[in-house]
């Protein structure tokens, strides 16, 4: 791949070659075949010094990532070029305000780009063709909103002189412009001819989760995680918002807890950075999800509020103490206490300002790891508990105060599995309406899957073991044991509770509806693979994510097995590749996934010699 510098100048030149070519055109006045064809040789000859693949291997793949449900390009494999004067076009009467910002984008990408692939595409450049003069978008319904479900297909058809983009929505038109944007390269920009692509995502629910507690990431990370999320089809930033280290969302009802719970204050989101992203991801058709973790997790909640938070700032796990009796599963001890009214009074405020900074329909309110140690420090409980009253009817109260309003907001709760499946503190199925819950999985990869599903509940999957982007890193605890040597010559596994590191061929393979039956399966809403911030920051954000997500992306939106239903992850490893290096080129820092010898000689780098 060229240096950063030497791509600029490239592009510089490529534009001024194309310039210099339009005016020469525009002197000589011809509109013959014979002239047609030397503006095409001579801006061909402008940009062959800056092809550096000249001597490698070449293919005749359209590299398009996500890969398509369906997509055809046939013998010849003609190519034209990108008329100077291309434009985007829309038929559609209504405008939409986040289309005509996406036309904008992929307008000025398209014109810009000059991508060029690692592996040379074999082509024929159709010299009798003309330059593909434009892109018309008709769309069915302008107004159908970025809902969960929302229909996002569409089809794409690319003749000799222009191109037809037909969608139902605004959303699935986005999703055609990119495949477009993916299907033109090079230096003067070519465009395949005679492609047809009809396409639509296997799951409705695609996405990233961040978690922005832990660590902070600056709204300008945020906002390119989301133009790279849309390039890679994905729908859905799961922002886990609030943890026991941080709550950096200011809340105009609250405003002490991020006051008082954000690491400084410019380490927090104001209600205009929440509608910055908010807007664009509109823009580029993702949803934005806001997660408030209660009742675990909620040490910074004390900072503002000490009287609703239990076992707040005490030593996590008690000297002497077997696991079973620590106060909290990380550094970080509190629980909200559910006993307490005015608990439900900040709460209150809290939910009521998230729904109206997030119009996102799904609310996620966490519901995870509650851990009986922290809730057993306070005085009501332990009368409660000495009564007879148990530590799953605290749960259930908290619950029975909080769902209905969040149900009266017109929101769906999301809740962790632990609600349902946890071992020590669960509720009763009879408390989650399944019209009004959906439950997110992370432990036991397939076996919770398959729990939640024979229960009735939609279920989105995020499996530790296969969709943790965190794992592998080792730990962040200090004086861990699980560095010490091992006599046996076991390295164990560096203190990475869920290591090992996940591949993206591990999440490429995952078959989120393995072992489950036709109608559970369709309880499946989709995934998210999930990047937890104890050792991930903005400085390491773009490598950690990318191009691992990539992986799912793909598996998601068209499967992870060919037409002949084997698993494609070989084929997947060459486009993966080259999908790396636009990204890259678009200003996303993904890390490589092979050497660069191995994508110049595609094959020789597989376990079984190429045939």
């Amino acid at each position: 791949m060229l240096p950063e510098t030497q791509r600029a100048k490239h592009s510089q030149q490529c534009l001024t070659s194309q310039r210099n070519m339009n005016m020469m055109m525009m002197m000589m006045q011809v509109e013959s075949t014979m002239f047609l064809r030397l503006f095409q040789l001579l801006l061909l000859l402008s940009c062959i010094r800056f092809n550096d693949n000249a001597e490698a291997s070449t293919t005749t793949i359209i590299n398009v990532w996500p890969k398509p449900r369906n997509l055809t390009w046939s013998p010849p494999y003609q190519t034209t070029l990108l008329s100077s004067s291309f434009t985007i076009i829309t038929t559609t009467i209504h405008r939409n305000k986040h289309l005509s910002a996406a036309i904008s984008h992929y307008h000025t990408l398209i014109k810009s780009e000059h991508h060029h692939p690692l592996v040379p595409l074999r082509v024929n450049i159709s010299e009798d063709l003309p330059p593909l003069q434009n892109l018309s978008i008709e769309v069915a319904d302008p107004h159908a909103g970025l809902v969960h479900g929302v229909n996002e297909s569409y089809t794409l058809s690319i003749f000799p002189s222009h191109a037809t983009l037909t969608a139902q929505t605004v959303w699935g038109a986005m999703r055609g412009l990119e495949t477009f944007s993916q299907l033109v390269w090079d230096c003067p920009t070519k465009i395949a001819v005679g492609v047809e692509v009809w396409d639509f995502p296997l799951f409705v629910h695609r996405g990233l989760l961040v978690d922005t507690a832990r660590n902070y990431y600056p709204l300008k990370d945020l906002l390119r995680t989301v133009e790279a999320m849309s390039m890679n089809k994905l729908n859905v930033l799961h922002l886990h918002l609030t943890d026991a280290e941080s709550f950096p969302l200011v809340l105009p009802s609250e405003p002490a807890l991020a006051e008082k719970g954000a690491y400084a204050r410019h380490m927090v989101y104001t209600p205009e950075d929440v509608k910055t992203l908010v807007e664009f991801g509109l823009d580029h058709g993702v949803r934005v999800i806001p997660e408030i973790d209660t009742p675990g997790h909620t040490a910074s909640w004390a900072l503002g509020h000490p009287e609703i938070v239990t076992c707040a700032n005490m030593f996590w796990w008690p000297a002497g103490s077997d696991w079973s009796e620590r106060l909290a599963s990380q550094p970080g001890t509190g629980h909200l206490n559910p006993l307490n009214p005015k608990t439900y009074q900040v709460l209150k405020n809290v939910i009521h300002d998230i729904t109206t900074l997030f119009p996102e329909p799904f609310f996620h309110s966490g519901a995870d790891e509650i851990v009986p140690g922290c809730w057993k420090t306070d005085s009501t409980i332990q009368k409660h508990l000495s009564n007879g009253g148990t530590l799953n009817q605290v749960l259930e109260k908290y619950i029975n105060n909080t769902l209905p309003y969040i149900v009266s907001l017109n929101r769906t709760v999301i809740y962790w599995e632990d609600v349902l499946l946890d071992d020590t503190v669960h509720v009763a199925s009879t408390i989650l309406p399944k019209e009004h819950v959906i439950l997110q999985t992370w432990l036991n990869g397939h076996d919770h899957t398959k729990k939640i599903v024979s229960a009735g509940y939609r279920t989105i999957v995020s499996s530790a073991e296969f969709y943790y982007l965190d794992c592998g890193h080792g730990t962040y605890v200090g004086n861990n044991s699980a560095y010490d040597k091992q006599e046996d010559g076991n390295t164990g596994n560096g203190g990475s509770w869920c290591a090992p590191f996940k591949t993206w061929q591990t999440i490429y393979n995952y078959d989120i509806t393995y072992g489950l039956s036709e109608e559970e399966a369709k309880l499946v809403l989709g995934g998210e693979v999930a990047l937890w911030s104890e050792q991930a920051d903005a400085s390491v954000l773009d490598g950690r994510v990318w191009p691992r997500a990539s992986a799912m992306a793909e598996s998601l939106w068209s499967g992870n097995r060919d037409e002949k239903g084997v698993k494609r992850y070989a084929e997947a490893t060459d486009r993966l590749n080259e999908w790396r290096s636009r990204m890259v080129s678009r200003g996303i820092g993904a890390e490589p996934i092979q050497p660069l010898w191995c994508i110049k000689n595609p094959g020789m780098c597989n376990t079984q010699h190429p045939v």
